[in-house]
């Protein structure tokens, strides 16, 4: 019995062995093919972009086919390798590669459907936790309080006004390149109804107090936040502008280029 029983576990012990080689082989398979569809990307691009026989709008046209056609071999790629792999790292990495390109709700399926053992992945706990902030803070929900060196968010938001909220850093080009398209809003319609508020996060504060001067923003702001009110309101990326209403409801999210002043205008008269 005691034999039986030894050679039994030599032999739980083998396959767990070999599947742990197997998930190595896999994993490298996986990051080598990741590196070599990002170099030919590069290099693609890189000839499409230098092609002296076509105009510079034929050249670019080309580069947003291709580009788009890649995107989405990409994306198919790694969701096929998390589709298999749910029950291990592997899966989890795949994950990595698409989870910004997925809306909240596959996002969550994907999730549900993981092997109970990746729970505890640290990328996987803060998935979750963006997506239950995502959820307490979608449109429709009430803000979400913070505080960064005294001042709170609801010194300004919920007391009787629609404020625009940009959650920004110094660094950040896209977020330096909206604040004309703020500034015009704010100079439209500033007033008793209407107001901006600029929330510096993931930055040094003497670097977001330069960029302030630099872009002489009139309008209040909260600096030194970091991760205390991305991480409450799901941000992942920047610029994240969110249109609050009068008593502090969250009217729209993710605020863009045009669709700021087009937003603020539907509410503020």
């Amino acid at each position: 019995m005691k034999t039986r029983t030894f050679i039994l576990a030599a032999a739980a012990l083998l396959t767990v062995a070999c599947a742990g080689q197997n998930l190595e082989k896999k994993m490298q398979a996986f990051q080598k093919w990741n590196e070599d569809f990002m170099a030919t990307y590069q290099e693609n691009i890189k000839k499409m972009m230098a092609d002296s026989t076509l105009d510079e709008a034929t050249r670019q046209k080309n580069v947003e086919e291709y580009a788009d056609k890649a995107y989405e071999e990409y994306i198919d790629y790694n969701k096929k390798v998390l589709s298999e792999n749910k029950e291990n790292s592997l899966g989890v990495e795949a994950l990595k590669n698409v989870y910004t390109e997925l809306e909240n709700e596959e996002v969550a399926e994907i999730l549900s459907k993981l092997d109970t053992s990746l729970t505890k992945d640290p990328f996987i706990q803060k998935l979750s936790a963006t997506l239950t902030a995502l959820g307490t803070t979608k449109e429709g929900m009430p803000f979400t309080d913070f505080e960064v060196d005294g001042v709170r968010l609801s010194d300004y938001v919920g007391k009787g006004k629609y404020i625009l909220v940009d959650f920004w850093a110094s660094w950040c080009g896209p977020c330096r390149r909206e604040i004309p398209n703020i500034r015009k809003v704010y100079d439209e319609f500033k007033g008793d109804q209407f107001d901006v508020l600029s929330v510096a996060v993931w930055d040094k504060v003497e670097d977001t107090k330069q960029a302030i001067e630099e872009e002489g923003l009139p309008w209040p702001q909260i600096i030194n936040a970091q991760h205390i009110p991305t991480d409450l309101y799901g941000i992942q990326g920047i610029p994240h502008i969110i249109l609050f209403g009068p008593d502090g409801t969250i009217i729209k999210r993710d605020l863009r280029g045009d669709k700021i002043r087009e937003t603020v205008a539907e509410y503020v008269k």
